[in-house]
């Protein structure tokens, strides 16, 4: 039987596996949605925006470890997606992104909602497709699929044509396998890479493992875990490798970097050896580049050959699948105890005490994210947005277990944890997700919430309250004389009110005392659940190494502000 195109794509992604996609039609999409209406097995979640479908996509891929499908239409469809697109890519995401084209005959003369999208995303996705043959639709979708699952995982987007979708019918065959000249991601490391790296583990005194998003791409956290065990090293996890080893972990010792912990970062500037997994040494973890870890040898493992001394030059650059070349690497690691450099960490930690927080008689936000935290126990997936709240998350909140912290690294996306908390929960509904948002990015997609209440994503949203671009004001309190310009939120709503106008209950805290039970009574509250928080508006976030420093220039609370909660 011969099937339309637009079939074709939903077969095509039943063949997938695919049971979601996060989308909203128009005009040159339509024939596609006119097929969905009829595979009830895929199940449609109608967005407000597009950016958010990209997004929960994101989020869903982030979640499940399977690849995010998003769906939007020709012109400002498909251009209201390149930010959650862009983020994908930067934090190598797995999403695969179907968008309506003009018909073929339109191309090319500026016809209504005529944009060349595949031109541009060019550079914010791993590949992209214009198929002008409808007998191409199942081998691009198929091609499609594999790039972005594959290698250094990323998003790739398929245009289609409408009249491709419509007018043109030709069986359906599924290819079994793919064939992509030039495109082989690999798999396990060279051996005499791994030996060279595992002589300089055996020999190292002060070790330290930095692990990135790559831990967790590739499924990894159990040979992470073992390798740390083994050898006994302590573990520094980026921005996006946190939850890829346990927060509880006696070896766990955090984040470093710019609004990382001063004895992560401490401990890297000390060592002796930096085993760099999955991870690509950006700059708000290296800070100035001739002042990183200036005592290590490096040993960078990633699945991604562009990488290798890109930013870090490597002593013994490993190119392959991180699981497969931990594998490799184990049987040849030594086991090993560092007591005095393990002592000497714990030394660091008590003279540099970056997470404590001192008693206030205002609602501080560092206390309300440490109070979810501990609410939570760890068992929930935490999706933040960008700016002050996501350093204090990723800080003092408790991570057990894999891809339960789900943020915008790379990008650095306002507007982010709105639609990839729903994601998120669509693709693990056994879980609590927590939205943990500023007031700024809340408002950039909170109209998503009408789709939280129309599909019954029982996402529980938290706003740090501040009325401010708390981010940007304390870069103006430290860099820019106090010039507090463009940066205090004066009109905002009442989220309680606004919350109760979507039919979402709203919670409103303004003291500590009320902070533990109104958690509570939104994780008991069946559905979503709105929480606003009035934190205090020019608290900020320690310690801060300033952009292009060195640990060495790093600002750490004030004294007399060092009381533990």
């Amino acid at each position: 039987m011969k099937l339309t195109g637009a079939e074709i794509v939903c077969e095509s992604l039943l063949k997938e596996g695919v049971e979601v996609l996060f989308g909203l039609p128009g005009g040159a999409v339509l024939p596609l949605y006119g097929a969905l209406s009829k595979y009830r097995q895929l199940r449609h979640i109608l967005v407000r925006h597009e950016q958010a479908a990209a997004m929960a996509a994101d989020g869903y891929a982030r979640a499940t470890g399977k690849v995010g499908v998003c769906v939007a239409t020709s012109g400002p469809g498909a251009t209201n997606l390149a930010t959650g697109i862009a983020c994908a890519q930067m934090d190598s995401v797995p999403i695969v992104i179907i968008t309506g084209q003009v018909p073929r005959p339109a191309i090319g003369r500026d016809a209504f909602q005529e944009t060349d999208v595949t031109g541009i995303t060019l550079p914010i996705t791993k590949h992209n497709y214009l198929v002008m043959d409808v007998a191409e639709v199942a081998s691009a979708i198929k091609e499609a699929f594999h790039i972005a699952r594959t290698g250094r995982p990323g998003p790739v987007l398929v245009d289609i044509p409408k009249d491709v979708l419509l007018d043109e019918r030709t069986e359906f065959i599924w290819p079994e396998t793919v064939h992509l000249p030039g495109y082989h991601p690999p798999g396990e490391a060279d051996p005499e890479q791994v030996a060279q790296a595992s002589k300089l583990i055996n020999e190292a005194e002060r070790p330290v493992i930095l692990a990135g998003h790559g831990a967790i791409i590739s499924r990894a956290c159990a040979e992470l875990l073992e390798l740390a065990e083994k050898a006994q090293i302590p573990v520094i996890t980026t921005l996006l490798g946190i939850s890829s080893f346990p927060s509880s972990h006696y070896l766990n010792v955090g984040m470093p970097g710019m609004h990382g912990m001063a004895y992560a970062s401490l401990a890297i500037d000390q060592a002796d050896l930096l085993i760099g997994l999955g991870m690509r040494f950006d700059d708000r973890v290296t800070g100035r580049i001739k002042d990183f870890a200036p005592h290590a040898k490096v040993v960078h493992i990633d699945v991604d050959p562009s990488e290798m001394n890109k930013n870090v030059k490597a002593t013994v650059p490993v190119v392959g699948d991180l699981k497969c070349v931990l594998r490799q690497l184990l049987p040849l690691v030594e086991r090993k105890v560092h007591v005095d450099w393990l002592r000497h960490i714990d030394k660091l930690r008590k003279e540099h005490p970056s997470l404590h927080i001192r008693e206030s008689d205002i609602l501080l936000p560092q206390y309300v994210l440490k109070q979810l935290s501990d609410v939570a126990q760890g068992n929930a997936i935490v999706v933040t947005g960008v700016g002050q709240h996501q350093m204090w998350a990723a800080q003092h909140f408790t991570f057990n277990e894999p891809n339960s912290l789900i943020t915008s690294g790379g990008l650095g996306a306002m507007g982010f944890e709105v639609p990839a908390a729903l994601g998120a929960k669509v693709g693990r509904p056994d879980k609590t997700v927590w939205s943990i948002a500023g007031d700024g990015g809340f408002q950039m997609t909170m109209c998503e919430l009408a789709t939280a209440v129309e599909n019954h994503i029982a996402v529980k949203f938290a706003i740090l309250n501040n009325g401010t671009l708390g981010m940007v004001r304390q870069w103006q309190d430290f860099f820019y004389d106090k010039d507090y310009f463009a940066t205090m939120y004066t009109g905002n709503p009442d989220f309680v009110k606004l919350a109760e106008a979507y039919g979402i209950p709203g919670i409103r805290v303004t003291d500590q005392s009320q902070v533990v039970p109104a958690i509570r009574q939104a994780m008991e509250t069946p559905g979503p659940v709105v929480v606003d928080f009035i934190v205090k508006p020019d608290e900020n976030v320690y310690p801060m190494i300033p952009a292009g420093e060195s640990i060495h220039e790093m600002l750490e609370e004030p004294l007399p502000e060092r009381v533990s909660q």
